[in-house]
């Protein structure tokens, strides 16, 4: 249970910074206080993607992975973060990524600010 509310945490710092570097990643909300209860939602948003879609994905697309040696996990990453921002605006939770190339950029950073939260932060199990 540790190990799940770290990553979501980690997840929710990597969002935020994207929003904050990014102005096409946007965030709205008439306090911190709810920009940091979206955030939380997103970021749970995304790591069900990421946890259920992600997987598929990357089975379906195995050969592009293999071509391109590796360099398609910037599309499918792009494409989990379009993702999470279309079911996002479906539940009305204001979180939006404006464009493909801004996903593109946005999953970049999001995945080496994760990475290096889930460094810093502790372990759960």
């Amino acid at each position: 249970m540790k190990n799940f509310v770290v990553k979501t945490i980690a997840n929710a710092g990597a969002l935020a910074v994207a929003v904050w570097l990014l102005d096409k990643i946007t965030l709205t909300g008439d306090s911190t206080g709810k920009k940091i209860g979206t955030l939380i939602v997103v970021a749970l948003l995304f790591g069900l993607v990421n946890s259920l879609v992600k997987p598929l994905v990357k089975v379906l697309t195995f050969p592009l992975f293999i071509l391109t040696l590796g360099l398609i996990t910037l599309v499918v990453n792009a494409l989990m973060l379009l993702l999470t921002s279309w079911l996002a605006d479906k539940l009305d939770v204001s979180f939006h990524v404006e464009g493909f190339w801004t996903a593109v950029l946005g999953g970049l950073i999001i995945s080496v600010v994760s990475w290096a939260l889930n460094v810093v932060m502790p372990d759960g199990d």
